[in-house]
């Protein structure tokens, strides 16, 4: 890959890298590598399970500044952790499950994949928050896999650079996510959102158009304990359902099959299997909601997807179904289509479509209500369908 040349970002994080490197190495970086979170509109826990999912990449994007050095080292600095973490390139990688796991993961697989690996200084910046279901992990793993692409001369197509991403975090990291996160930050484009099918591992641009609403994100900033087990635990579940539905992928479950089996299923399992069956269908619904400019159709499915993670799939908590309740109660009279929790789950984020000119009072009637009832400060930005990781070139060697 060719990097972008200079001078077409002017982003805060990219902005906040080149400085935090100048200061922290002495030197100024040759590649800044970036990289955006991502917000799913719909289709919420089925890219594990051969589903369609709906994400847009956003424009709150992660930043790595780097240059090349002489010593066999990837000396590793993170604005958030404030502190140089330094690994050498002649032992092998082992995991050490904390956030360098994200970073070293993907060395170790572009050294497994035949790249030329050199020294490396590198400087972190973030403005996806953290732990907010925004996927600021993929965010981590595909810039950094960009930069390989860059430094140590190895480049992978988009679709293959996702992929090797989500197998590190699946096999290094030891979380087992779907393919959505690494495709929408390898693969999203400006004003589209990106259709994937996590079955054949294809996808499609979906235009949003010049009327689409603006996506309004809401931060609970509400982290619950054991995220990840439950995330392992419920696709475990769903593994365990398909087999006894009698079919091999979940693409082919039909709602019918599933009240067929329900005496044979446990009461998880049964619930587990609806989630899955009536999320992938309402995903395809959406496209089609989006594509007629259906926007009321649209909010009917996001509101009926939160349903179903709230009580199929047990992945929300107090805190965002009080938020999408609200915003519910407010309508479409107030300039709000739809709202649901967006990620993983257990906390994390709502995602909400609403008219440009009725942001200012959705947020006023969410933000002191929400503190009162929580004793928590929400967070709140608007967001629009940005484009994928990039890596730009700041000098010649």
């Amino acid at each position: 890959m060719k990097p972008s040349p200079a001078g077409q970002v002017a982003d805060n994080s990219f902005e906040r890298a080149i400085a935090l490197f100048r200061a922290q190495f002495q030197a100024a970086p040759h590649w800044v590598s970036h990289a955006p979170g991502r917000v799913n509109l719909i289709g919420e826990h089925i890219d594990y399970n051969d589903g369609f999912v709906l994400p847009a990449a956003i424009d709150r994007r992660l930043s790595i500044a780097a240059r090349p050095i002489p010593d066999a080292e990837v000396r590793i600095y993170s604005e958030q952790e404030n502190a140089v973490e330094t690994f050498t390139l002649s032992q092998p990688f082992q995991a050490r499950k904390d956030w360098t796991d994200y970073i070293t993961g993907v060395l170790a697989e572009w050294i497994q994949r035949g790249a030329t690996p050199c020294g490396l200084e590198l400087c972190i910046t973030s403005d996806v928050p953290l732990g907010a279901g925004l996927s600021s992990s993929a965010a981590l793993e595909v810039a950094t896999a960009t930069l390989l692409e860059a430094a140590w001369h190895h480049e992978l197509s988009p679709v293959d650079k996702a992929l090797a991403c989500q197998s590190v975090e699946a096999n290094y990291v030891g979380m087992p996510c779907g393919i959505m996160d690494q495709f929408i930050v390898s693969l999203g484009e400006k004003d589209h959102l990106l259709l994937i099918d996590c079955q054949s591992n294809t996808h499609q641009l979906v235009p949003t158009g010049h009327e689409f609403p603006t996506l309004l994100i809401i931060n609970s900033n509400v982290r619950h304990e054991l995220t990840d087990g439950g995330y392992a635990t419920r696709r475990k579940q769903c593994e365990e359902a398909l087999p006894i539905i009698g079919e091999a992928s979940w693409r082919t479950v039909t709602p019918e099959q599933i009240e067929e089996k329900k005496a044979e299923l446990s009461g998880v399992q049964y619930q587990r299997a609806r989630h899955v069956v009536s999320e992938i269908n309402r995903t395809q619904q959406a496209v089609g909601a989006i594509r007629n400019h259906d926007m009321e159709q649209l909010g009917k499915l996001l509101y009926a997807s939160h349903a179903s993670l709230r009580d199929d799939y047990d992945v929300s908590c107090v805190e965002l179904d009080w938020i999408v309740d609200r915003m519910q109660s407010l309508g479409t009279s107030a300039g709000i289509w739809g709202c649901r929790i967006t990620g993983g789950g257990f906390g994390g984020c709502a995602i909400a479509l609403v008219e440009p000119h009725a942001v200012s009072s959705a947020r006023q009637h969410i933000e002191a209500a929400y503190t009162e009832k929580f004793s928590i400060q929400p967070d709140f930005f608007v967001t629009h369908a940005s484009g994928g990781c990039e890596c730009v070139t700041l000098d010649a060697l």
